[in-house]
């Protein structure tokens, strides 16, 4: 069971970029409407979620969502 501390703080709609970082890491998100996800990592990998579930909740930590093979709308991301 996670603690008050560990639960997110904020969330945020996301515009995917192939250039601009969220302005706070983030610890997980959740697509509006059903597609692919690309994320970047905090250590700069790429990585592609396909055929992401609407409601499904991904707790990855990441910095960016790209443009680029993303395909989901609706996203939004959890801050800690």
């Amino acid at each position: 069971m996670l603690t008050n501390d560990q639960y997110p703080n904020d969330a945020v709609a996301v515009t995917p970029s192939d250039t601009i970082d969220l302005t706070k890491a983030a610890t997980g998100f959740v697509v509006g409407v059903a597609g692919n996800v690309t994320i970047v990592t905090l250590s700069g990998a790429t990585v592609l979620f396909t055929a992401c579930p609407v409601g499904f909740i991904y707790p990855v930590a990441f910095k960016r969502i790209n443009a680029t093979g993303t395909t989901a709308t609706g996203i939004v991301a959890f801050l800690p």
